[in-house]
């Protein structure tokens, strides 16, 4: 057993998932033995019972082919202390014995953990101890996504430290230029793990730190140093005010969709002629460019891209919508395609929750814009715009004017009810 299932196991965590590596044995005998290849360019296999993933041991070369750019070699001569040098950190470095009846792909009893019966040629348990991120060996520069890693698990492990030395070689990565080879769907699906972690703000921290933020999300990296008006952001600091953002999103359990549009709500802040700073005239409009932006490059889904430009351009709006009469109610509503997608809308919400509550010292103030935009969103819903579409019909209304009567109704609800 390899990896971070021992990894999580040495720290008493719950393990999700066990992944194993075999010495010693080759692809055609793991086929005559039942089990299913499901590696593209590298030997993994799910085994027939127990669906767990096995992977013949293997090295790494970096080419200009093969999987994400290097040519793995899997034979039986590769040795486990091979397969343990080619991964990322030391803690993820550590491998237990197991005997494995293949008949059923189980064992006798629990894999043992104890030092005696542990692999670590790297010191992965003295770092699991002493709580750092440690590089293995130097081949951590062949692949750059790795700085990516260590801040996603920097995030994912809030009181780890990254090593001096690996802190050190990750900014010599990024100062060479190493970052540019990185194609869009790498740098995503590791920031959007990132995000999705109990810390979120140390991803960004890391980042920073090696300079690698500014090569991948420089739209990001720029809010730093960027002063607010302290009557509305006690933290004053954009960047800091952002990492405040993402942690209240983790500690709610947003959604990445939420998350991701937390991250991109107050891009336009970035771009602030300084001559009116603190203030932040029309940032929403410049973060929904900024985000589209960010989204074209890295490839973004869809579902992410839509709710980040809603938040982007409506959170101020929102923020205020508890001075907002019914009729102003409802055209915000009708922005936020809340009629036509009201699940979208509650997680509009709860990123402008996230906003409001990361700042300084308001982290456990209550935000009822939150209740009240949902009260009228209800109210709203119970006008029937079929009947009220009928009636207009009857009479010879066009879409204009039923559109206009349904507008009304719902004003009319909303006062009645919220107001």
């Amino acid at each position: 057993m390899v990896g971070g299932a021992v990894r999580d196991a040495l720290l008493g965590l719950p393990v999700q998932d066990r992944d194993w590596v075999i010495t010693g044995s080759t692809p055609e005998e793991l086929v005559a033995r039942g089990f299913l290849p499901v590696g593209k360019d590298f030997p993994v296999f799910l085994h027939p019972t127990t669906k767990e993933e096995y992977a013949l041991a293997r090295t790494e070369r970096k080419t200009a082919r093969g999987y994400h750019g290097f040519a793995v070699h899997a034979a039986p001569d590769v040795t486990l202390a091979q397969d343990l040098a080619r991964r990322d950190l030391t803690i993820n470095s550590i491998a237990a014995c197991a005997l494995i009846d293949w008949s059923t792909g189980r064992f006798g009893a629990d894999v043992d953990l104890s030092p005696a019966n542990l692999i670590d040629p790297y010191g992965g348990q003295r770092d699991v101890t002493a709580k750092v991120l440690r590089h293995v060996t130097d081949a951590f520069r062949e692949d750059p996504v790795r700085i990516l890693r260590v801040a996603r698990f920097a995030a994912r492990f809030a009181d780890f430290s990254v090593a001096p030395e690996t802190m050190q070689l990750m900014q010599s990565m990024v100062s060479s230029g190493e970052l540019d080879a990185l194609v869009a769907e790498r740098v995503w699906q590791e920031l959007s793990r990132g995000l999705m972690e109990a810390t979120p703000s140390r991803m960004f921290g890391v980042l920073r730190d090696c300079g690698a933020l500014g090569r991948l999300l420089p739209e990001v990296d720029r809010l730093w140093g960027v002063p607010q008006r302290a009557d509305h952001h006690p933290e004053v600091d954009t960047g800091v005010h952002l990492m405040m953002v993402l942690d209240m999103a983790a500690q709610l359990n947003a959604p990445l969709p939420v998350r991701f549009a937390c991250l991109m709500h107050d891009l336009g802040k970035g771009t602030t002629p300084a001559d009116v700073l603190p203030k932040h005239i029309g940032h929403e409009l410049r973060s929904a460019k900024l985000s589209k932006i960010v989204c074209e490059r890295l490839r973004v889904p869809l579902q992410c891209r839509a709710l980040a430009d809603v938040v982007a351009m409506e959170h101020g709006n929102i923020h205020r919508s508890s001075e907002f009469g019914a009729a102003a109610l409802v055209r915000l509503l009708e922005r936020c395609d809340a009629f036509r997608k009201p699940q979208r809308f509650a997680e509009v919400l709860l990123a402008c929750e996230c906003d409001a509550r990361g700042r300084l010292d308001l982290q456990d103030a209550a935000y009822p814009q939150r209740q009240r935009l949902t009260q009228a969103l209800k109210a709203a819903q119970s006008v029937v715009t079929s009947v009220i579409a009928e009636a207009a019909l009857a009479k010879g209304l066009d879409g204009k004017k039923i559109g206009e009567q349904v507008h009304a109704a719902r004003v009319a609800a909303i006062a009645a009810q919220i107001i």
